[in-house]
């Protein structure tokens, strides 16, 4: 065993006593693939056999209508397709559209009969021609239009009659189809007649957006899908968009809400409006909400990504809150990445849609299917992992191949065997920050929120953009002048800067700020502070108490035939070592657990237990109740296990590039089938073997196309991984154990 004097994030403390070997990791994103595990023990890139496109409530009404993407409404120019055998609704419809649908949906020539067809046309010429003069005055309409009542008449001064039809149905469907047809007209029943004129609602809308939006926005309107979107054009002019959301707001705000939303690509802003439920009150139950809400499922593929970055993009794109998608945890940057998500409010149709617009970027949703609830942290059973550890050397700089060889099986087969300390990994708390995650959290554990927050602003060396807009905030306390500064993928900044701007940079300023960011991204940091304290207490315990359960040690009782798994596990079945279980050795180190700090925890009662104390008193957190309650955090704690083992791991030792050749190959396969395959050279009868090949290229996504990556022509060994681990453990922290150093 080795430990360092100083404790860094993650302590240089071992299990193992084999000497390792240098190397380095992430050359590559595709050197560096982790596929989630869900909690039935699959990866989530196993093809679903709900993965099966289905067609929205409104395609199955109107077999031979196309969508139209964001608004899903019928396109006019497919109506004639549509045959009167569809005269039954399919499952999960709603009558009005399936209604509309057993008519020839709009179609005003069989409806209404060919001669008040025609004149409904040259009367909707005729007010287009009337309408085609400049309407500079709307705006101004707009704003007296509440204070004179008398403004409606004045526009509705012409009317065309379409007839009578006593019965109720068919004027129902007349309402429709002339409202489709001619989004501009109001229809209005006396008795059994029906007539038409010039819609106020829409003149006015016209003056404030195009007349094609304008059209778009009404048919949407008449379609009463529940909980549909529309998202007008971008407009970068915020007095123009207030302008259109005290219009819609005034007129239909009993059926919308609205919301503007920035595309962090595009730098644009545009309004988007979502549909109430039919017949529901603004403000529901929780009840209510939880059985009428719309999840999506899907797996979410991601490439040299931060998994919050990729949920601001789709939020951007979809027209919804980054909090509206839940996931089980957060994966690598510098990787190759896939796990499930929920999104709530978006349908799997709509999903779809929106899927060629991700892949811009680099994103790619597969297995998109409907779920009846949100993901939570932690529900995983793990992750597989496929690596390339590169530039492999001795730790003496000197040795054979097949030294380094011997080496290499001696280190893999030891953690095979023994394990590793489960640290938590770098990334935890922020890899090559100035400002490291655990700071922050003991801040806000400390309800110290100026402070917190300025910690969170602490730029980086260099003037990258966001260095420069974090540097700006702290020396000019300029929060608006920061965010115009800020990058738009960097949405917790934004937010927070949003936040400041609004309310101020003083106690309640910076308390605000912190609730602007969603609960999962509040309680990282006092988790990163309670991960750090758990990093140094685990190296404590083997320096000072070795390899073997304690008298006082925390144990899982009966661990494997409980189901526990090797990450972190809520408070039963937590049991203290005797001095007679510690003489009989009835438990083994692998059974030890550590707490994670909180209000719900018991410690060690032995040594360990008292460092605890000492450890908190030294950051004033001697009487901390693990609650910030202005920010509502509350931290309970955890049992989490000194040692964690991988699963199903094997490996490979190839002399030059041979391994990224091959591990790009596979990448490419996996992404083509949705499976996960097994490397196709792999020989799982041996424990490793050795091949030699120099130079190599393969093909690599950017998430705007594909580049040949061409690999440098060498002889320095590489090393392929494969193995599984369970949930909260990190892989990087594994290959440290193997490798005796800092990957």
């Amino acid at each position: 065993m080795t430990m360092k004097d100083e404790a860094p994030s993650v302590p240089e403390c071992y299990i193992s006593e084999h000497e390792g070997f240098y190397g380095t990791i992430k050359n590559f994103t595709r050197d560096f693939v982790v596929t989630e595990i869900d909690i039935h023990g699959q990866m989530v890139t196993k093809p679903s056999l709900s993965d099966v496109p289905q067609s929205s409530n409104i395609t199955e009404a109107c077999p031979g209508a196309k969508s139209e993407g964001k608004t899903n409404i019928i396109s006019p120019k497919h109506q004639h397709n549509l045959k009167e055998e569809n005269s039954e609704p399919g499952p999960g419809q709603n009558g009005d559209i399936t209604s509309t649908a057993n008519q020839d949906c709009f179609d005003l020539s069989i409806i209404l009969g060919q001669t008040v067809c025609e004149e409904l046309e040259q009367f909707t010429a005729l007010l287009r021609e009337m309408s085609s003069c400049p309407n500079d005055g709307v705006e101004k309409k707009l704003a007296n239009q509440e204070s004179s009542n008398g403004s409606e008449k004045k526009m509705a001064n012409q009317e065309l009659s379409l007839g009578s039809f006593p019965d109720k149905h068919q004027r129902a469907n007349v309402h429709r189809a002339v409202r489709h047809s001619f989004p501009f007209l109001l229809t209005v029943t006396n008795q059994s007649e029906i007539r038409v004129k010039e819609d106020p609602d829409f003149k006015l809308l016209s003056g404030l957006v195009s007349e094609e939006e304008a059209e778009d926005f009404i048919r949407f309107i008449d379609t009463k899908m529940p909980n549909s979107v529309y998202t007008f054009r971008s407009d970068d002019s915020k007095e123009h968009r207030t302008a259109v959301h005290h219009f819609l707001s005034r007129r239909f705000g009993k059926l919308v809400e609205t919301k503007s939303f920035s595309d962090q690509q595009q730098k644009t802003t545009a309004i988007t409006v979502r549909l109430r439920e039919k017949g529901k009150p603004r403000k529901r139950t929780a009840d209510d909400s939880k059985e009428e809400e719309v999840y999506t499922a899907f797996t979410l593929r991601k490439e040299n990504l931060e998994t919050l970055e990729a949920i601001s993009y789709m939020a951007a794109v979809l027209g919804v809150l980054p909090s509206d998608f839940t996931y089980a945890g957060i994966k690598d940057k510098r990787a190759v990445t896939y796990q499930s998500m929920v999104v709530k409010k978006i349908s799997p149709q709509r999903l779809r849609e929106k899927a060629s617009e991700f892949e811009k970027r680099g994103v790619v949703l597969s297995s998109v299917r409907s779920v009846s609830e949100p993901l939570h942290l932690g529900r995983l059973q793990g992750n597989h992992f496929d690596l390339v550890v590169r530039d492999l050397r001795s730790h003496q700089g000197h040795g054979t191949l097949m030294e380094l060889d011997s080496r290499v099986q001696e280190a893999v087969e030891n953690v095979k065997v023994k394990g590793f300390v489960n640290y938590y990994g770098p990334q935890r708390f922020g890899t090559g920050q100035s400002v490291q995650s655990d700071r922050i959290g003991l801040a806000l554990l400390k309800e110290e929120m100026v402070a917190a927050v300025r910690l969170f602003f602490t730029p980086e060396e260099g003037d990258d953009p966001q260095s420069v807009a974090k540097r700006h905030f702290l020396q000019t306390d300029n929060a608006k002048e920061a965010l115009f500064l800020m990058p738009m993928s960097k949405a917790r900044e934004r937010m927070m800067l949003r936040a400041l701007h609004r309310y101020g940079t003083g106690p309640e300023g910076c308390t605000r700020a912190w609730l602007s960011l969603p609960h999962g991204m509040r309680v990282f940091y006092p988790h990163a502070y309670c991960s750090r304290v758990w990093n140094e207490a685990a190296a404590h315990r083997l320096t000072t108490l070795g390899h073997r359960a304690r008298q006082g040690d925390l144990v899982w009782k009966q661990r494997r035939e409980e189901g526990i798994e090797a990450g972190e596990t809520s408070l039963p079945q937590i049991h203290v070592v005797t001095a007679a279980e510690e003489e009989e050795e009835v438990y083994s180190l692998g059974q030890v657990v550590l707490p994670m700090l909180g209000n719900s925890v018991k410690y060690p009662e032995n040594p360990v237990g008292g460092w605890y104390q000492e450890r908190l008193a030294r950051d004033g957190l001697q009487s901390c109740r693990f609650r910030v309650t202005p920010l509502k955090l509350n931290l309970p704690g955890c049992y989490r296990p000194l040692l964690a083992i991988p699963h199903s791991l094997t490996y490979r030792l190839e002399q030059g590039q041979r391994a990224g050749e091959r591990q790009q190959e596979w990448n490419g396969k996996s992404q083509a089938s949705g499976a996960v395959p097994q490397h196709p050279d792999t020989d799982t009868t041996r424990p490793g073997g050795l091949e030699r090949q120099r130079g190599g290229e393969s093909v690599q996504g950017n998430g705007e196309g594909e580049s040949t990556v061409k690999y440098p022509d060498t002889d320095t060994p590489s090393l392929t991984l494969n193995f599984d681990l369970d949930s909260s453990c990190y892989a990087t922290v594994c290959l440290r154990e193997v490798m005796k150093c800092d990957p």
